[in-house]
Parts: C-alpha cells; sequence; structure tokens
C-alpha cells in the first residue's frame, strides 16, 4: 500500500466549517483556501412552495425547523459528507442572539449527531489570516456594521461598536432613489417607475447594488451635498456618469440616472439622526479603547463584509476619517494622524471563513471544542464571554 495512503487513514478527516449569515452562508472545510460554496441562507418551504428566509424567522420552532432543513441541504447537496464524522466549526457574530447560538447547537448534536462543535467569534478570525494579534476590525454585514477592538488576542467588547448603516441601507435608500428618478422603457414608450410598480424586490435591489453602484470621492460628495441643500433637483448635480439601461422582465428597460448609482452608496456617509456615520464609527471606537493602544489599532484597521467590496469605498472611508482629523469634535481629543488598511488574503465576504478554516487545521480545535457527550449532559453550549461557564472546573 502506498505510504499516503497509510498516513490518509490514521489522520483525523477535516472538520466543516459554516458561516451562517443573514443573507448568504459560506460552508466549505478546513485547510481550503476558500469555501465550497456561498449560498443564500433560504429554503424552500413545503408548505407554501417559496423560498423561506433566514431574515424572516423570529419564532424558536421556525427557526429549528429551518435549520434543519438548511443544514441537510448544505451537507447532502454540496458538501457531500456524513455529519456523524467530522468535526464542525462556526463563525459566530460577537452579539448573535443566544436563541440562534443554542437552537444551531441543538441541530447539529441531536439531529445530524456530529461529534463536536466549536464557535468562535468573526472578528478573531479575521485577524487571523493576517498573522497579527491587535487590530481594528469592521464587519460589514446585512442589517448592520460592527467594528470591535482587538489587542494582544483579546476582543474588547466594551469598546465595539455597532450602527444600521450597511446593505440593507443602501437597498432602501437605492429603492426610494430609484422610485423618484428611473424611468422604465417598453414597447417605444416611457413611464416613470412608479406608474409601473411601487416597490422593488430584494433580489433586483442587490443586483443593481452590485453590478452598478459605487462610493463616489469625498470632494464630489461635497459638491453634491451642497446642490441639496439649495434644494435643486437631482439633474442640477455635477456630471455623473451617463444613464444605465437595466434589463427587467420581459421587453422591460429600467433606465437608470448615474447620479443615483452614487448617490445610494452616500447613506454609509451622511450623519444620521445620532449625528453618526461609518467614518465616525471608527474614530469613536478608538476614543472608547485605552490611549496606549490606539496607535497599533489605527495603523491595523481590516474591513470586512460584503458591504465592504463595493468599488472606492475603502478609499472613501479613509478620505472621511482623515477629514473628521479636522472636526472641532475630534482635533482635541485624538492625536493620531496615520491610519493604516490591511488587505485581507481572500475577498471580503469571507474573509472569516478563511481564518475559520484555518484555525479549523490545528490541533487546537480537539482541546477547545464543545464534545457532544459534554452537551447532552449539561444541555446548553458554554458561553466564552460567561464568567459562571469559566469557573465552572467540571466543563473543562
Amino acid at each position: 500500500m502506498p505510504l499516503y495512503e497509510g498516513i490518509g487513514l490514521i489522520s483525523e478527516k477535516h472538520a466543516v466549517v459554516l458561516d451562517i449569515g443573514t443573507v448568504y452562508t459560506k460552508a466549505g472545510f478546513a485547510g481550503e483556501t476558500g469555501p465550497r460554496c456561498i449560498i443564500p441562507t433560504e429554503i424552500l418551504s413545503g408548505k407554501t412552495g417559496k423560498m423561506m428566509k433566514l431574515v424572516n424567522i423570529h419564532f424558536p420552532d421556525d427557526l429549528y425547523k429551518f435549520l434543519v432543513n438548511f443544514i441537510h441541504h448544505l451537507y447532502f447537496k454540496y458538501l457531500l459528507v456524513n455529519p456523524k464524522d467530522r468535526r464542525v466549526v462556526i463563525i459566530e457574530s460577537v452579539l448573535s442572539p443566544t436563541l440562534f447560538r443554542e437552537t444551531v447547537a441543538k441541530v447539529l448534536f441531536v439531529h445530524f449527531e456530529v461529534s463536536s462543535l466549536l464557535f468562535v467569534p468573526s472578528h478573531l478570525l479575521t485577524l487571523f489570516t493576517l498573522g497579527i494579534s491587535s487590530g481594528l476590525v469592521l464587519d460589514m454585514g446585512y442589517r448592520e456594521s460592527q467594528i470591535f477592538p482587538i489587542y494582544d488576542g483579546i476582543l474588547l467588547l466594551n469598546s465595539g461598536y455597532t450602527l444600521p448603516l450597511a446593505a440593507k441601507a443602501i437597498h432602501s435608500n437605492l429603492e426610494n432613489l430609484l422610485l423618484n428618478h428611473a424611468s422604465v422603457h417598453f414597447h417605444d414608450r416611457q413611464v416613470l417607475l412608479p406608474e409601473m410598480t411601487a416597490s422593488l424586490s430584494k433580489t433586483l435591489l442587490e443586483d443593481i447594488t452590485v453590478r452598478l453602484c459605487f462610493a463616489t470621492t469625498l470632494e464630489r460628495s461635497r459638491q453634491i451635498q451642497d446642490v441639496k441643500r439649495a434644494s435643486e433637483s437631482v439633474h442640477k448635480f455635477p456630471p455623473s456618469r451617463p444613464p444605465v439601461d437595466y434589463p427587467m422582465d420581459g421587453d422591460k428597460i429600467l433606465r437608470i440616472p448615474g447620479t443615483v448609482t452614487e448617490q445610494a452608496v452616500e447613506v454609509l456617509f451622511e450623519l444620521d439622526h445620532d449625528m453618526q456615520t461609518i467614518a465616525t464609527l471608527v474614530v469613536d471606537t478608538l476614543l472608547s479603547c485605552p490611549v496606549d493602544i490606539r496607535k497599533t489599532l489605527a495603523e491595523n484597521i481590516v474591513v470586512t463584509g460584503g458591504t465592504s467590496m463595493l468599488p472606492g469605498f475603502k478609499s472613501r472611508l479613509k478620505s472621511e476619517i482623515n477629514h473628521l482629523l479636522d472636526h472641532p469634535q475630534y482635533k482635541d481629543r485624538l492625536a493620531i494622524k496615520v491610519f493604516k488598511f490591511h488587505r485581507p488574503p481572500a475577498k471580503e465576504n469571507y474573509t472569516a471563513w478563511l481564518g475559520a478554516a484555518i484555525f479549523g487545521s490545528t490541533d487546537v480545535l480537539t482541546s477547545r471544542s464543545l464534545n457532544k457527550e459534554v452537551y447532552i449532559k449539561q444541555g446548553y453550549v458554554s458561553d466564552w464571554a460567561n464568567l459562571n461557564d469559566n469557573n465552572n472546573k467540571s466543563l473543562i
């Protein structure tokens, strides 16, 4: 028998790595450079015959049924492995609800009978891909943007912030702009979009955002804001890209003005009711940290999440931060003048997954994972942030 076959027989199988997001799920195996699949977090409902999305589920029983069907879909259509044979690594948000964590554990341990399970915070995994122990991680998902400082491998929970400015806010702003300024062309006719429909589907808004929208420069944004303050129409904006014809269903063509494609992302940088933006989120987080670690964090900023992949976003964010340094609110409070952004070794939408794949291929996985026998005995998942769990020596 060849030598490599003998090694394969005695070595442990690669763990399954799952990142179950609000809108998209990444699944694959530890030790690989990318997920085997990135699919929408949705499943076909047997009762209604429609696609049921995780974002629309609010009750525990419905969540359990959804996860059973969805994880079965992952294992037997995309991963093609027996759940009982492999350990599982789950990437979780620091602010993930306890109900979701407990339901995922119950589904995997009770229904699929996996041998062990490990929950790992996504922000720590992002730094793990870069080989650094300190940094400021901004994760821009669908519902909200989360930022947490990490110093010497310790996640500083008290200094973290969240803001409901992410993909959902962009989609809402884009829909409003399209209904006000876009038109539909069909059969040699032109009508305003509101005459055809009162709302747009999330799928359509997401596709337009990914294909057409971008973050404009800070200077141009200031010019557009000056026009808005003067109550001018959209046609008075500074010259922009030409209109884009977007094909809809049938022979209908949606004509999108160039100003709409750049204005949709501006919601991330415009002050909300709490006088906050994505840029103030970064600066306020630094101010909430101890003075002696601010310089290290400012020089190790990592931006992840699908929303951050929009063209021009990172350049605009850096310009906004530098602009805030001269603002009276921050000028005398923050002495740091240099901000450096890391470029992750993977695309921003699965950087945390790559960190989990690297972590899952180490020997630490065996000692840190929660075994099925321990879970059945205690009846819940130990929380690393819970002092009672950390002091309970019987669970170690």
